[in-house]
């Protein structure tokens, strides 16, 4: 893996909210998004996580990778034929069945948060960080867990290394009658029966396998 140096910070205000995700319609329609790479096919709701913080969509060649909150800090990861292979071969342990897949996604996030955590800093993260823990610098909040999972998983696509699963549109929860948290994730698709599956990052502290549940217990836990 190589970092080519387009790295960006954000302006230094703190980021006053808690970690949430605006409330999204079902996907609307497919388009194309233009990179500098190639175009593309997003729905509208994964489109919006790149526009509204101003970054390109992935590639089969790089992403950028968000941390600080929001995005407010940024880095371009160039993958190189090492981190190829690597991902090859921890997908390939899934080629099974489509839980076998949802196991090796779990352990290609791991590899991802492994990867650029000495890195940018982010080896020190904690669980379910915001803008109460006051390190922002190190940690991502849901929203950067979201896109950079999001992005993963449409890297994963583009190799063709998704056999069961299509990348769906971020999920959010939140409900403060019953003190639930807002908090908002990404999400894979079973192919076969169209059962929303998340992947969250954001409520495991570094290095820990992700969250992977169907959408419909994801949004009764807190």
């Amino acid at each position: 893996m190589t970092l080519t140096g387009r790295q960006r910070s954000g302006g230094r205000r703190r980021t006053l909210s808690f970690c949430r995700f605006a409330a999204l319609p079902a996907a609307l329609y497919v388009f194309a998004v233009a990179s500098p790479a190639l175009a593309v096919e997003l729905s509208a709701p994964i489109a919006e996580l790149y526009s509204k913080v101003s970054i390109y969509p992935p590639t089969a060649k790089s992403m950028t990778v968000c941390y600080g909150f929001v995005c407010r800090r940024r880095v371009i990861l160039d993958f190189t034929p090492g981190d190829r292979g690597a991902l090859t071969t921890i997908m390939a342990a899934g080629r099974a069945s489509a839980a076998a897949e949802r196991a090796a996604v779990r352990k290609a996030v791991v590899w991802f948060d492994r990867r650029m955590g000495p890195i940018i800093g982010t080896s020190k993260r904690v669980a379910r960080a915001d803008f109460r823990h006051r390190a922002d610098s190190q940690n991502y909040d849901c929203w950067d867990t979201t896109r950079n999972t999001t992005s993963l998983l449409l890297v994963l696509r583009q190799w063709g290394l998704l056999k069961f699963h299509e990348v769906g549109d971020p999920h959010y929860r939140g409900n403060a009658l019953v003190l639930q948290t807002p908090h908002n994730t990404a999400v894979l698709v079973e192919r076969a029966t169209g059962v929303e599956w998340v992947v969250d990052m954001w409520t495991r502290a570094y290095a820990q396998p992700p969250d992977v549940m169907t959408v419909r217990k994801w949004v009764k836990e807190d």
